[in-house]
């Protein structure tokens, strides 16, 4: 384990980086506010079991198949960007909030975990990210590095939890505000629908040295 000093740089740089919103974070806000705030926290800790997959990638070294071939790298990001594609397709072709029955509340949240976590685990820069930072702060001098780097992951995706969740709430609050318009309820699909596939193009045209 790494020690105070170098965890507490760890845990500061950290929050530094989940406190500035990327795909993800704007994944959640959509998400909250389209469907609440529970949708919203649920959508985080998909976002972070996904996220999990890549710490185990890190951590066993998997990551480097991505840093090393152009064509896993690809073959990753298209597909996560296909999939933020077709989200947003299926948002613009559903019913509006005021034409929409009430849905199954737990088969729904189900859904939108599943979803986050399919959203993150095909985002190959997080799978660079944690390859490049999570090793700057393991020590070979104090135990294994791959233990080492799977206890700063685990330590990342609960603090990210913990961000995104706090994001999901202000969003879902805000969400509950605007739906009570409804002019933004007859137009929240395209809102929604729109971010989706916006994040589906920019995750399709980024390169692999962009942000995270």
């Amino acid at each position: 384990m790494p020690d105070f000093a170098t965890l507490m740089i760890f845990v500061t740089a950290t929050m530094l980086l989940l406190i500035t919103p990327g795909p993800a974070v704007l994944y959640i806000i959509t998400r909250s506010i389209d469907q609440g705030r529970l949708a919203g926290i649920v959508s985080a800790f998909g976002v972070g079991t996904g996220t999990m997959f890549h710490v185990a990638g890190a951590s066993l070294g998997l990551s480097a198949i991505l840093v090393s071939s152009a064509l896993a790298y690809s073959v990753v990001k298209y597909l996560g960007a296909a999939y933020l594609i077709y989200l947003g397709i299926r948002k613009f072709m559903g019913k509006s909030e005021l034409e929409q029955p009430e849905l199954n509340g737990q088969k729904s949240l189900s859904r939108i975990f599943t979803q986050g976590v399919i959203v993150n685990i095909f985002n190959p820069k997080t799978a660079l990210f944690f390859f490049a930072f999570l090793p700057q702060f393991a020590d070979p001098a104090r135990g294994a590095v791959a233990l080492q780097i799977l206890f700063l992951g685990v330590l990342f995706v609960v603090l990210g939890i913990f961000s995104d969740s706090g994001y999901a709430l202000l969003a879902g609050t805000a969400g509950q505000w605007l739906k009570s318009s409804t002019v933004f309820l007859r137009g929240q699909r395209y809102f929604s629908g729109t971010i989706y596939m916006a994040l589906g193009l920019t995750t399709a045209l980024s390169g692999s040295n962009g942000k995270s």
